[in-house]
């Protein structure tokens, strides 16, 4: 008992450590965006629900930007039109902190049982090294719903679809509902031939904006007819912060960005992603197809803010959890921790904006795409159904994926 005791207490001075180095790191590193992203949610729901205007019309006073989500979005906050901003704030910060919790615990949890650890001390760490990422810092003080996101997607693919529960799908469909992008889960759900799944998941989408353009039928045809298709109000493409393919083609000539080029590229990602996703499911490998998915999403989206960068989590997280699986002191495990460290560290180290405003020459094209590089290196190189359960239920099942899996 007094062994454990002293664990407990070397382990909470861990964590205590630990979390005072990020604090001290984020008071150094983190910038402070004053929850803009939230103040144009808050700003144009009130123009909606107050001042009678449409939620489409709105723009934040002395900027470009106004709500860009589809409807049933705006169906969802609605309620923040009723809050006074300081619990506005709140709330974002609050859900923001509760996803992360859950979803980066269900990611964690392998790691923790395999080695033995306790549950919280992972968890706990990995929650530190979370609040000190950029894309993850970033989310919270833009106000973003990023995780929120990954949450309803991660529901899915990390509890409903490995039990082959017949709601899963429903939390893909609220998150393409909510924001467009999430989307790509539901071709991951096609390509990998969970096709109740993926039907569970294009009605509940289906239906979600079926409601919202019931409920709000001018906002829903301005919406689907014309803000949907100006691409102007989601910013500059070359834009140093856009950490997509898309993005990596305009700064190479932000006047006349190749478009062939980008979607040359995007066909290429989406071949990869397609081939390694398939080899994942094959194994029941969910988390790697997860992790996969959101690379994916992140390399062909014609936007990618570094804020959007929260979808690479799981596939950082991924590498930690294989390299745990690989024997102690062996080559692979260095290098998978290795990977996971160079990659977190550049992550959370804004080393793009060194290249903000001139992002010319091979400096400035390798410097100002490093997180698409990261991708990138996620996509290719991320081990698929290598640890050990899935070593195993891929050679019981004949390369088969697990009945548990399919639907």
């Amino acid at each position: 008992m007094a062994q454990g005791a002293a664990r407990t207490a070397r382990q909470v001075a861990v964590v205590a450590v630990l979390a005072a180095a990020v604090a001290g790191f984020l008071a150094v590193a983190a910038v402070r965006h004053g929850f803009f992203d939230l103040k144009v949610y808050y700003g144009a729901l009130h123009f909606w629900v107050h001042d009678g205007g449409e939620i489409y019309d709105y723009l934040k006073p002395g900027t470009q930007y106004g709500f860009t989500y589809p409807p049933f979005a705006a169906l969802v906050m609605l309620p923040m039109a009723y809050l006074p901003w300081p619990a506005a704030i709140t709330v974002s910060v609050v859900a923001t902190v509760l996803v992360s919790t859950v979803l980066i615990g269900w990611l964690v949890e392998p790691v923790a049982r395999r080695q033995g650890w306790n549950r919280w001390f992972v968890l706990a760490v990995a929650l530190c090294l979370a609040a000190a990422f950029e894309p993850m810092r970033e989310t919270v003080n833009f106000g973003q719903v990023n995780m929120l996101l990954l949450f309803l997607v991660g529901v899915d693919l990390l509890r409903l679809l490995p039990r082959g529960n017949r709601w899963a799908g429903v939390g893909i469909g609220l998150a393409t509902a909510i924001k467009l992008t999430p989307g790509i889960f539901i071709v991951y759900l096609l390509v990998t031939r969970r096709f109740r799944a993926a039907a569970t998941a294009v009605g509940t989408a289906a239906a979600a904006s079926l409601l919202a353009g019931a409920l709000f039928p001018n906002a829903s045809r301005e919406f689907w007819t014309t803000a949907l298709w100006n691409t102007d109000r989601v910013g500059e493409l070359a834009f140093v912060s856009n950490q997509s393919l898309r993005g990596v083609v305009a700064r190479l000539d932000p006047e006349h960005p190749s478009t062939l080029l980008w979607l040359a590229l995007v066909l290429v990602a989406l071949a990869v992603w397609a081939w390694r996703s398939r080899a994942a499911a094959a194994a029941g490998d969910e988390t790697a197809g997860l992790a996969l998915t959101g690379v994916v999403m992140c390399l062909v989206s014609p936007v990618t803010w570094v804020h959007h960068l929260v979808w690479l989590i799981p596939a950082l997280i991924l590498l930690v959890d294989d390299a745990t699986a690989a024997p102690a002191g062996s080559r692979r495990r260095r290098a998978l921790l290795a990977f996971a460290a160079i990659g977190y560290a550049l992550l959370c180290s804004r080393i793009v904006w060194l290249w903000e405003k001139d992002f010319s020459g091979v400096d400035g094209f390798l410097g100002s795409n490093v997180y698409v590089w990261i991708s990138i290196a996620l996509l290719v190189l991320l081990p698929v159904a290598s640890r050990p359960a899935y070593r195993s239920s891929t050679s019981s099942t004949g390369g088969r994926p697990p009945a548990s899996g399919t639907g």
